[in-house]
């Protein structure tokens, strides 16, 4: 089977496909992953074909955009990026897929993928890594920058995030979107969100237990486990310096996800943490300037470390709410205190208290006093271990990337047989 993969977005977005990926290849299938440029590296080392979406500085660009991390505003910065890789992604897949002999896996954003399918004829499975994706109107997702009470009835706040795609997505999204279509001779896309899931086959990556399938989900989805990833981050293994840190006992750990670059204030709120609470911290942020220098003893930065090596020897995870990374604390089993910045960061911090594994603090409220309260409540609460344990049971049951492979190679058979 030839598949040809697109990973459109930061670290949390691509490293699930590149396991897939990986393990694709591992069952013998030829794979080919198309990724932002600073993804190259990372793709060599799984020995996969690779094809770079614009350049290292292009990616560096958009992670340091501050708009990107506005609630609102950052849903028309992102598009502005990801419309950059739309035509990028169409060429590649027209001058190297063929329909009826190659399967393309899709991550949400790819949105050069959903119009080679409707222009070329392409098999396409969509990704959808969040359940923020899954359209729900009996349990709509909280939307960044308009946290509706739960209390509210469904159907209104169903109705207001319609109301987001309409004024907030589709101006953003579906400009350039429907330039590049018109030029193929392909009618204008009406809703985004509508749009971008593939007719033919939809995975959503995330398990029941964490978020319950809908009765009205589409009938082209499947849902599987977290493909948990982090082997093939920028780093497999521990450092020496923090495998003796953990070895000291096990500290608070924080991180503000691979692309976030204003996180000045949560890492200094972070070493008041540690202080009040009288507990070591592990600092982990890969751009430079947000960490402080003058860091005590008792705190340890480091621009990367595998969640899967690190989190099993921490007390509590303390991060912006970033699905891979809710996922590895939910494997770790160990509480979990979100300061939600945009996108999906709002709506997985609900699920995550739904589970009782954690809970969340807006960024004005994540100051030291509430922090340090809020933490002590979670590292001391017996009904919140439970939890954790049952999530850590739960995760070591499953192989997210493995029925995520087994999903693809199902639909490579239905496409082959329908073609005969």
């Amino acid at each position: 089977m030839q598949v040809f993969i697109v990973a459109v977005g930061s670290h949390g977005d691509v490293l699930p496909l590149l396991a897939i990926a990986a393990e694709l290849r591992r069952r013998g299938h030829a794979v080919t992953l198309a990724a932002p440029a600073p993804f190259a590296a990372m793709a060599a080392r799984a020995d996969l074909p690779f094809f770079a979406l614009g350049t290292e500085n292009d990616y560096r660009l958009a992670a340091t955009e501050t708009e990107l991390w506005r609630p609102w505003r950052g849903v028309g910065a992102m598009f502005r990026h990801v419309s950059a890789a739309t035509e990028p992604v169409y060429d590649w897949l027209a001058g190297n897929a063929r329909p009826g002999e190659s399967i393309v896996l899709a991550s949400t954003l790819a949105l050069g993928a959903r119009v080679a399918q409707e222009k070329l004829g392409l098999d396409v499975v969509t990704v959808h890594l969040m359940p923020l994706l899954a359209r729900s109107r009996t349990d709509p997702p909280i939307l960044p920058g308009l946290p509706l009470s739960e209390r509210l009835p469904a159907r209104f706040r169903h109705w207001i995030g319609r109301g987001a795609d309409r004024f907030v997505i589709g101006p953003a999204a579906l400009p350039a979107l429907n330039e590049f279509r018109a030029r193929l001779d392909l009618p204008p896309v009406l809703r985004l969100r509508r749009w971008w899931s593939s007719p033919q086959r939809v995975l959503f990556a995330f398990p029941r237990w964490y978020a319950a399938p809908q009765p009205h989900r589409m009938p082209q989805s499947l849902q599987v486990g977290f493909p948990l990833a982090d082997r093939f981050g920028d780093v497999a293994e521990l450092e020496p310096a923090v495998a003796r840190f953990l070895d000291e006992g096990p500290p608070l750990a924080f991180t503000y996800g691979s692309a976030m670059s204003g996180s000045h204030g949560f890492f200094r709120t972070a070493l008041r943490i540690c202080e009040r609470l009288g507990r070591r911290g592990l600092l982990l942020a890969p751009q430079g300037g947000q960490v402080p220098t003058d860091l005590p003893a008792s705190v340890l930065h480091v621009p990367y470390a595998p969640f899967s090596r690190v989190l099993p020897r921490c007390a509590a995870l303390i991060h912006h709410g970033g699905i891979g990374t809710v996922a590895q604390a939910l494997a770790a089993g160990i509480p979990q205190l979100v300061v939600p910045v945009a996108f999906d960061h709002f709506d997985e911090a609900r699920w995550l208290q739904r589970l009782g594994v954690g809970t969340s603090l807006s960024r004005r409220r994540f100051t030291p006093a509430r922090a340090t309260s809020t933490l002590r409540r979670l590292l001391t609460d017996p009904h919140v271990a439970q939890a954790c344990a049952a999530a850590k049971a739960r995760m070591a049951q499953e192989d997210g990337v493995g029925e995520a492979c087994d999903a693809v190679e199902a639909f490579a058979r239905t496409v082959r047989s329908s073609a005969a």
